[in-house]
């Protein structure tokens, strides 16, 4: 996979994901990140990539002709068959959930547009953008911070990034119910005991202890969860015994 980001500050993208273990994924090469500074395709001697918006308002809108240029530019060695999703990261965006992350960690490519100021021209949107997502309902100063998380999200997903399949497959949210309660040493720590069934060994009681942990702290934090989870997951019927009932004698 190869994710193109089209932003202001391609200095902070780089850094961020050149991190952790997104970082040495990027590094072996499981994936591509190329940082697009938008500002190098404005065409004014300033190199301003933004101006007053029609119709009055505060603040500045950035403008269609250097995002489109600097998209262009991006995509201009692209394969033919190229599976590509061109993504605006913004608050009237979509929720971003785990849903959508393993829909978007099916392409060949994705192309994230960080807007700033008080926007982006809905031309160039319609234009370039397949859809808009954000990442929460609050604002930032732009796109880049968002167009980190979910970058970060999706390549999680691509083998060889994480040591095994497991470690996204059973995590919080990818199972459907929020993660439960993890401890390590020492056992005992400010006299604070670790749960003794952790330290049975008995892997069939723990699973079960996990297991009805997530489900309880999903009712408590995300009840619309819970409730999804187990209509997908209802009780197993018990099993009659196999045999003929005896019947009682009248003589």
């Amino acid at each position: 996979m190869r994710i193109d980001v089209l932003t202001l500050f391609p200095e902070l993208v780089d850094r961020i994901l050149s991190e952790s273990v997104v970082g040495r994924g990027r590094a072996a090469g499981l994936f591509s990140v190329v940082c697009h500074q938008i500002r190098d395709f404005a065409q004014n001697k300033h190199n301003n990539v933004d101006d007053t918006p029609y119709g009055g308002g505060n603040g500045m809108v950035m403008a269609p002709g250097p995002i489109k240029r600097c998209f262009d530019d991006a995509v201009k060695d692209a394969p033919d068959g190229e599976r590509r999703r061109v993504i605006y990261l913004s608050p009237k965006g979509a929720p971003l959930t785990q849903e959508t992350v393993e829909r978007l960690a099916e392409y060949d490519r994705l192309v994230l547009l960080c807007g700033h100021y008080e926007g982006v021209d809905q031309r160039v949107l319609d234009a370039i953008v397949d859809e808009e997502i954000s990442i929460g309902d609050y604002v930032l100063t732009g796109g880049e911070l968002p167009a980190c998380v979910l970058t970060d999200a999706v390549v999680r997903l691509i083998p060889g990034v994480l040591a095994s399949p497991e470690c996204h497959e059973d995590e919080s949210i990818s199972s459907g119910l929020l993660e439960y309660p993890q401890y390590t040493r020492p056992a005992v720590w400010e006299g604070e005991a670790v749960p003794e069934i952790l330290l049975s060994g008995d892997h069939a009681r723990i699973r079960a202890w996990r297991l009805q942990r997530s489900l309880e702290l999903t009712e408590q934090r995300r009840p619309e969860m819970a409730l999804a989870w187990k209509t997908a997951h209802p009780p197993k019927e018990k099993k009659q015994r196999k045999g003929k009932s005896r019947q009682k004698s009248d003589a």
